[in-house]
């Protein structure tokens, strides 16, 4: 079994940085992608950034210039550096990585963690 521990969120003024961390354990041969998405009251889910196995990113438009995402592959840990948050960050951040065993990948997600950004 696989699991993804979010952890680093809480409550910050606008302007301020938070740094999330996700750390996926258990049964994993290589994790292909891994990313950060987030989910505000009454809106969907929506990608806040990826990053590959290659370390190709890719960001929400929202985000560029402001957050960042990384990973430790030795650790199977992703990252998310947000800086200069704004009121509108404020959302449920949940961690995806496509984990791969057996050469067959499956998606996990972690339980998420609160950001909360005040104006």
């Amino acid at each position: 079994q696989v699991q993804l521990v979010e952890s680093g969120g809480g409550l910050v003024q606008a302007g301020g940085s938070l740094r999330l961390s996700c750390a996926a354990s258990g049964s994993i041969f290589s994790i292909n992608v891994m990313g950060w998405y987030r989910q505000a009251p009454g809106k969907q889910r929506e990608l806040v950034a990826v990053i590959t196995s290659g370390g190709s990113r890719n960001y929400v438009d929202s985000v560029k210039g402001r957050f960042t995402i990384s990973r430790d592959k030795a650790k199977n840990t992703v990252y998310l550096q947000m800086n200069s948050l704004k009121p509108e960050d404020t959302a449920v951040y949940y961690c995806r990585g496509v984990v791969v065993n057996n050469s067959q990948g499956r998606d996990y997600w972690g339980q998420g963690t609160q950001v909360t950004v005040s104006s």
